[in-house]
């Protein structure tokens, strides 16, 4: 096999595992080597439902992914309570790590995961994966032409849908010693990285919890809210539930442009995309209509954002193994600030809806990991 090819590990065999499955398949830079069960049995359908060759490995035990020589770096999908044993195992034994969202329970969690990828050496990445698309990249340019954009003064996000009674009642998202953090973890990590790269990653001074969440019997919440604040005035705000109609909005706002877009995290369609852009639109006369009006565009992709974020994280493992490479730090820093954030709303509506500040977090250069002060 070409040594340009990462050999990845899946452990477990969540529902999101089949479409990052798919995804490697089609990045063409790994290979589907092994997945993991707690039952052999399921692993042995994970992977002949999954597009596995009849190479691949197949494992009764998560201990044997990671103790595999063979594999480059793992997968990980598994409950969030799950994530800082499995992903601290992983990367002492020197597996890199593509580790679903949200990364940990909390930042202490997160600095524990990060810590352990710095000590051993490889890379990390979360699985939010519109960080991927082309589209974003192009509506990073917009938000960074002082011309047509100007300064941002604020940044809306909304990722909602409608969970049937069964996922109300059974899914892991809403037990508390699987995913404690509910909606606030689950769709709640892809608002709050929206707003973040709308501010091009500058961490907010202070989150306020809007009121009236919502939590179901075990006290996991299902529906919040919470609004950002910066010391220039920035303003973020944002909305994420089980209980209503699919929605996926972004809408940043500058000083001369606005930016929308209503599917922010899965696009309509796998393999193009669009946003809307408006510049210093006005009234017509006797404000009858829009001049300029806003304008669509379009941007469009071989392969689905998934399998893009698949070989980016094939590329920094490929450039670690190969050529000695020093792993990517931009990830776990966005993994981190993203967490911070939720550690805020959440303390926020613990506190009765005060104002939580946030006390920016830098990584040390220390020889094992980083170090942080949090926002009390």
């Amino acid at each position: 096999m070409a040594d340009s090819t990462i050999q990845i590990g899946i452990l477990g065999c969540a529902e999101i595992a089949r479409k990052v499955s798919r995804a490697i398949l089609l990045s063409q830079t790994a290979t589907l080597y092994a997945v993991g069960s707690r039952s052999i049995e399921k692993a042995q359908k994970f992977a002949a439902d999954n597009g596995f060759p009849a190479t691949a490995k197949v494992y009764g035990s998560y201990e044997e992914v990671i103790d595999d020589p063979n594999v480059d770096a793992v997968y990980v999908p598994l409950p969030t309570s799950l994530h800082i044993k499995w992903a601290v195992l992983a990367a002492q034994k020197k597996k890199h790590l593509l580790l679903e969202k949200p990364v940990g329970l909390n930042v202490e969690e997160v600095d524990v995961i990060l810590a352990a990828c710095e000590a051993n050496g490889v890379q990390f990445m979360d699985g939010t994966m519109w960080m991927h698309h082309p589209r974003t990249a192009k509506m990073r340019e917009f938000l960074s032409d002082a011309k047509q954009f100007g300064e941002l003064k604020s940044v809306n996000t909304c990722f909602t849908f409608t969970a049937d009674q069964n996922f109300l009642e059974n899914d892991i998202r809403v037990k508390p010693d699987l995913d404690g953090l509910g909606a606030l973890g689950d769709v709640g990590w892809y608002c709050v990285r929206g707003i973040l790269w709308a501010a091009n990653y500058e961490l907010p001074k202070s989150v306020i919890a809007l009121r009236n969440p919502v939590f179901n019997k075990a006290g996991v919440i299902i529906s919040c809210g919470a609004s950002l604040l910066w010391e220039d005035g920035k303003v973020g705000t944002f909305h994420c539930s089980f209980l209503t109609n699919l929605t996926m909005d972004l809408t940043a706002v500058g000083t001369k442009g606005t930016l929308h877009l209503h599917d922010f995290i899965i696009p309509f369609e796998e393999k193009k995309a669009s946003f809307i852009s408006a510049v210093e639109c006005g009234f017509k006369e006797l404000a009858l209509g829009w001049v300029p009006k806003p304008s669509e565009h379009t941007v469009t992709t071989d392969i689905p954002q998934e399998a893009l974020m698949v070989r980016e994280f094939c590329k920094l493992v490929g450039s670690i193994k190969n050529e000695g490479a020093k792993p990517e730090k931009k990830w776990p820093t966005l993994s981190r600030k993203t967490t911070l954030v939720l550690d805020a709303v959440k303390a926020s509506i613990e506190k009765g809806f005060e104002a939580v500040e946030i006390i920016s977090l830098y990584f040390f250069s220390n020889k094992f990991g980083i170090r942080a002060s949090h926002g009390k």
